[in-house]
Order: structure tokens, then C-alpha cells, then sequence
């Protein structure tokens, strides 16, 4: 068993083999790899030591205490926090082997082609199709909000694979490589003057039977590992007290006492309280994640993240007054990080517009809590046993 002072141990060898102020960013993250103290709980050999997660804190703080580089995790989320745990459980030996060290490095950037123009928060009545041809698929369809595409080397991808048996059994999981010449990504201009998000279109791409991830026509099984990670990302991250959205808020507050009323003051009150509450409530749901998978819990993560971002940045736009409603730059950008504080207020408040859609809507997240989470009776589905290619469209 691994414990503390071996790890503290291992982190401080790495640390004089590999000097951080004389070492190549790159190399020192490939050795970091090799160590097994990329992520601890992943296995040997795949960036880790079949260690508790709750370690991984005792590797971080050796590391940053010595100014370590990091992996720029917030260029590379969608590969570390959907990709990987979905590569880990349910690819091949050689699949694991392939992908989870660029991937954690930073050598490949990641996206997820899930959603598209039909098939939104009603996931499983995606139509883009995967037909079998020797040893590959040949995939053609569309695909739509799909952050990083245009900096991404690979793709976790779901396509119908039996039109024939009803939406949820008929879809399969692939790895797609974005560089395949089918593949042709198309910027989606959002309001905040960006591109952060893109449309996907392939047409004709091959795709290696190797690079399935769980069995055919299991994709939606498959696809679940990837969801409640992805909800755990997204609104479970580790941040520090009045960090996120609270933070640009309570700092105006306190440089600028012209600017306050007493309505604004408890409008931020309550809104501090509920910021601290969720950042503990995402402490506890790390907690429960070293004894286990993810669950439904991060969906509820994710639902109090984005109400909170788009009622704080709201209260930030009221309290500036006439200088909440300026914009500093609404110059087409094509970013290679997803920013949800970043630049100014109003940069806030229209970014945090998409909190709501990304990762799944809070409609669908607020039918997974009552569902899985209260256990309230499921809504009626009339289409579950009928065949995705009768449903009406």
C-alpha cells in the first residue's frame, strides 16, 4: 500500500532528477507520468501507482511547493476530466497505453462530439451513423457545440450504429481522429464575441474498430462514465474560499464603498453563503469520489454552478452600474481555453449565459436529481422500446 511518505518520497526523487528551473516543461510532465504521480489512483504504468485518490494532494503540494510546471489543465479539461476516465474503463490495453500519456501531458487536446442540431438535451436520438466496413466504421453526420474542436488532435464520439433497435441500444463509442480528412470543423460565433464553441462535420470518416470503447451498441452505457465525469468537472472543480464568480464581486465591493446600497449588500450576503456552501458541498462530492465513480451527485454540482455563475455575474453587471454595461473587446476570437471569469464583467455575465447548456441543460440535470438523487417517479417515455428509425423527427 502507498502511503503518504513514499509518496512524498517519490515526488522529491522526481523533483532531483528533473530539476523544474533546468528541465523542458514537456520532459518534466513525461517523467511525472512515468513516476506515477500523474494521478495516483489510475494503475501502474498509466501515469499512476493503484494509489488512494486522497494522495494525489500530498504529490500536488510537494510539487507546487517546488514550482513545479502543471499540464495547463484548463487547455486540456475535456481530455482529463471526460476522455481519460472513459479511455481507463472501458478501453483496450492498448488503447490505455496509447492516448492517457499525450492526453495528460498536454501533447493532445481533446474534444467531445456528442451533442448536435437534433439531438441536444434528448441525447440518445443522436443520428449520426457509423456502418461497418471490415475492420473500421465509416461515420457521417453532424455534430454541434463542440468546445476545442479547433485545436483538437482526438474526439470521444457516439454514433447509431442499428437504426433498427430503440435510440439507447443502438449507439456505439468511438475515439475519432480530428485530423482525418472527413472531418471539417466550423467556428459558431458566440455572444460574447468568441468561438469558443464549434459544428463538426464528417463525412465518410474512417475510424478503426480499435478504437471502439466498450461494446457495440453499449455507447450509451459508455457515454454515461463520460457524462457524470464531465458534470464533476465542470461544477465540482477544487477552488479556493471566494474563488469563481464570488471573487471579482466581493473584491469590487470592498475597493469600491461608493458603489454600495443596502439591497445589493444582502443580495451579496445570501450569494456569498450560497457560493461557500456549494464549494464545501463540492469538497464533500471530491471525498466521495476516492471511494468510487462519480454519480448523479455532479449533476446537482453542476446545477447549483451554473445558477450561481449567472446570478452573481448579474449582481457584478448591477453593481458597476453604467460601467457593468461596457465590453472591452468584441473581436472574433478562437481561444484555446474554455474561460468562464475571465476578462471583464460583462464578459462574465454573457459567458455565464452558457452555463446552463453546457454539460447538460439544467431541465435534463433537474429530471437526473429528482430522479436518481430524490428518487421521484421518472417522467413518462412513450419511445423507449420503439425503434430510432420509426421515431417521430
Amino acid at each position: 500500500m502507498t502511503d503518504v511518505a513514499e509518496l512524498r518520497t517519490r515526488a522529491e526523487e522526481l523533483l532531483a532528477a528533473h530539476p523544474p528551473a533546468t528541465t523542458d516543461r514537456t520532459t518534466f510532465l513525461k517523467a511525472r507520468f512515468d513516476a506515477g504521480l500523474a494521478w495516483v489512483h489510475y494503475p501502474k504504468g498509466l501515469g499512476g501507482l493503484d494509489a488512494p485518490r486522497s494522495l494525489q494532494a500530498v504529490v500536488d503540494a510537494v510539487l507546487n511547493a517546488a514550482d513545479a510546471p502543471d499540464n495547463d489543465p484548463r487547455r486540456i479539461g475535456i481530455g482529463l476530466g471526460m476522455a481519460a476516465p472513459t479511455i481507463l474503463a472501458y478501453g483496450s490495453e492498448e488503447v490505455k497505453e496509447r492516448f492517457l500519456r499525450p492526453l495528460w501531458v498536454g501533447d493532445e487536446v481533446w474534444c467531445q462530439l456528442f451533442s448536435e442540431p437534433g439531438a441536444g438535451s434528448d441525447l440518445a436520438a443522436l443520428g449520426t451513423r457509423a456502418v461497418r466496413d471490415g475492420d473500421d466504421w465509416v461515420v457521417s453526420g453532424q455534430k454541434v457545440w463542440t468546445s476545442s474542436a479547433h485545436v483538437a488532435r482526438w474526439a470521444i464520439l457516439i454514433a447509431r450504429t442499428d437504426p433498427d433497435l430503440p435510440k439507447h441500444r443502438g449507439i456505439t463509442y468511438f475515439i475519432c481522429d480530428m485530423t482525418d480528412p472527413g472531418v471539417e470543423v466550423r467556428p459558431l460565433r458566440q455572444i460574447t464575441g468568441e468561438a469558443e464553441f464549434n459544428e463538426v462535420f464528417l463525412s465518410g470518416v474512417r475510424i478503426p474498430d480499435a478504437h471502439r470503447l466498450g461494446e457495440v451498441g453499449e455507447g450509451w452505457k459508455v457515454a454515461q462514465t463520460t457524462l457524470m465525469n464531465e458534470r464533476v468537472s465542470i461544477g465540482g472543480s477544487r477552488i479556493p474560499r471566494e474563488g469563481g464568480m464570488i471573487g471579482p464581486v466581493t473584491q469590487t465591493w470592498r475597493e469600491r464603498p461608493e458603489l454600495r446600497t443596502h439591497d445589493l449588500h444582502q443580495r451579496l450576503l445570501t450569494l456569498w453563503v450560497e457560493a461557500e456552501v456549494a464549494r464545501l458541498a463540492g469538497e464533500r462530492l471530491r471525498q466521495q469520489l476516492v471511494a468510487g465513480q462519480p454519480g448523479p451527485e455532479g449533476s446537482g454540482m453542476k446545477l447549483a454552478f451554473a445558477r450561481l455563475n449567472q446570478e452573481i455575474s448579474g449582481l457584478e453587471v448591477e453593481l458597476r452600474g453604467e460601467e457593468g454595461l461596457l465590453y472591452d473587446d468584441w473581436t472574433m476570437r478562437r481561444p484555446e481555453l474554455v474561460d468562464f471569469t475571465g476578462r471583464d464583467a460583462g464578459y462574465r455575465y454573457l459567458r455565464s449565459k452558457g452555463n446552463s447548456i453546457e454539460g447538460g441543460t439544467s431541465e435534463v440535470l433537474l429530471n437526473i436529481v429528482a430522479e436518481r438523487v430524490l428518487g421521484l417517479p421518472s417522467e413518462p417515455r412513450n419511445d423507449k422500446d420503439i425503434a430510432w428509425k420509426d421515431l417521430a423527427r
